[in-house]
């Protein structure tokens, strides 16, 4: 169980994200236009998972719009932004934004997805949401780099993140 901080206040995650140099595993999330998707789906690209709570907030909204601005400039590489908002929700929001080269994929069915990647809240005000973390991969769905950022408000570590692609 990892303890990360909401606003300098202990929340816990249901565990710890899965260790590097490891396989993902596997998901069935919900996209934009309501199709099911699945770590299969995406297999031959990298993909980074960016994961937080709700895009309805700033920090997570900067993320997604950082993560868009990053993406066009990366080969075959695949932004994935994962929360638990509605999938009418992350339509609109990227619409509004024009917003084009992030895929929004939704947790909102059953959150096996936060369960499985040990990142949902269990205690605090979020409880049930997904903590704020970047995950990235490689063709193979290997993990390359972690990162649950220790107090939810704060943003990523783009840097890190997009440097572990060409290692």
């Amino acid at each position: 169980m990892a303890k990360i901080t909401l606003g300098g206040n202990p929340v816990e995650t249901s565990g710890n994200l899965p260790q590097i140099g490891s396989k993902a595993p596997n998901f069935k999330l919900t996209a934009t236009d309501l199709s099911s998707k699945t770590l299969e789906d995406f297999k031959g690209s990298k993909l980074v998972l960016n994961v937080f709570p709700s895009i309805d907030t700033g920090t997570c909204a900067k993320s997604v719009r950082q993560f868009n601005k990053e993406a066009s400039e990366l080969e075959n590489t695949k932004v994935l932004c994962i929360s638990h908002d509605l999938p009418f929700a992350q339509a609109r929001f990227c619409g509004a934004e024009g917003l084009e080269n992030v895929v929004n994929l939704s947790d909102f069915k059953n959150g096996s997805f936060g369960k499985d990647y040990g990142l949902n809240f269990v205690t605090g005000p979020l409880e049930t949401l997904h903590s704020r973390c970047v995950i990235v991969l490689d063709e193979n769905g290997n993990i390359l780099y972690t990162e649950q950022v220790a107090e939810i408000a704060d943003e990523p570590n783009y840097k890190a993140a997009l440097e572990s692609l060409h290692s």
